[in-house]
């Protein structure tokens, strides 16, 4: 007689293992038709329309994405923990906000750059703007947002990466910033991007990798984890996106996240760390909010706020300081989103 009392036991080790974004994709139209059957083809039809008109966007930057990683640009960050103190500041927060590489992909880097001396206030700068932007993330917001709201990001990715580490260079021998190292542990962590290796960042770009094996293994695999990955969180926002502006009443988005002031920026700020997914999966959401009213500063701050508080992002930082450096983080982050929104909202 087969023993079944190690089923239940299973249960929880496989729910743990299952990815519940992919599960949450055929789900969602499942409830719909379960609880409001006549929704349910509008809801797919929406989500499959949209992730078509996003598409080229999609094709684009996974191709971008695969060649940056296939030809080895990531030893071009180490050039950004290079020379005087102020201009690693300002590399670091350009290549945060222009390269491919999520914060968790770069953990084992950071890891021995601040263990070796490299200015906290230079990481610092790093951590705040690369979450916030990258090209693909670019491509995507300029499709669904606008080319003006994913450059006004990338501006601000940018800028808040700056302010950070200047302030921490400022006060650099406070208490907050003194010792800033958690005891040294693994910080490989499954953040949704996978955990680099320091060997990644040596050596000098191949742009032309194709003449390799190896490389073109490298774009083959980066090309479709990339494509899998972006379709995923594509797919659930477009659904979640399609429910929200049938079910949710655009005078209630309005009253809350509409108008002019401080008020709607402040609270999309607030709102956006909890209320984040993943940073591609907010783009469609935010523009579902604006559809319903969503004033534009708020939607900028929303989508800085949340993009630097999401998961990955966050561990990447709580993983290897003290929880006085991770507070200053995340203060940072907030004042930068509501600057952000502020200036979004007078140029909008």
């Amino acid at each position: 007689m087969a023993d079944t009392t190690q089923v239940p036991a299973r249960l929880p080790a496989l729910w743990r293992r299952i990815d519940k974004a992919w599960l949450a994709i055929p789900v969602i139209p499942l409830l719909v038709a379960l609880f409001d059957s006549p929704q349910t083809w509008p809801t797919v039809e929406f989500a499959v329309g949209a992730l078509g008109h996003t598409a080229p966007f999609i094709v684009f930057a996974v191709l971008a994405v695969a060649y940056l990683k296939a030809s080895g640009a990531e030893s071009l960050l180490a050039k950004a923990f290079e020379g005087r103190t102020g201009r690693m500041i300002v590399l670091a927060a350009l290549l945060g906000g222009l390269s491919p590489f999520c914060s968790c992909e770069v953990i084992p880097f950071i890891a021995a750059l601040l263990a070796v001396g490299a200015p906290l206030s230079a990481v610092m700068a790093f951590w705040l703007s690369s979450p916030l932007m990258d090209p693909a993330m670019f491509l995507i917001t300029a499709g669904t947002l606008g080319t003006g709201f994913a450059v006004a990001k990338t501006v601000a990715a940018i800028s808040i990466g700056m302010l950070g580490g200047f302030l921490t260079m400022t006060f650099a021998e406070s208490r907050i910033f003194a010792d800033p190292l958690r005891p040294k542990k693994s910080t490989c962590s499954s953040g949704g991007c996978g955990c680099g290796s320091p060997d990644h960042f040596k050596g000098k770009p191949v742009w032309k990798f194709w003449a390799h094996a190896d490389r073109r293994a490298t774009f083959r695999e980066a090309a479709q984890e990339n494509a899998l990955f972006l379709f995923k969180w594509l797919a659930l926002a477009y659904m979640i996106e399609a429910l929200m502006l049938h079910y949710v009443p655009a005078d209630a988005v309005a009253a809350v996240l509409g108008g002019e002031g401080l008020k709607p920026i402040l609270l999309g700020a607030i709102v956006g760390g909890p209320a984040y997914l993943n940073g591609y999966a907010a783009v469609p959401l935010v523009d579902s909010l604006l559809r319903q009213g969503m004033s534009d500063g708020a939607a900028m701050s929303f989508v800085i706020a949340g993009g630097v508080s999401c998961i990955p992002a966050a561990i990447a930082v709580w993983a290897l300081v003290k929880p006085r450096v991770f507070a200053a983080y995340v203060g940072f982050a907030s004042v930068g989103a509501v600057l952000a929104g502020l200036t979004w909202g007078m140029i909008a």
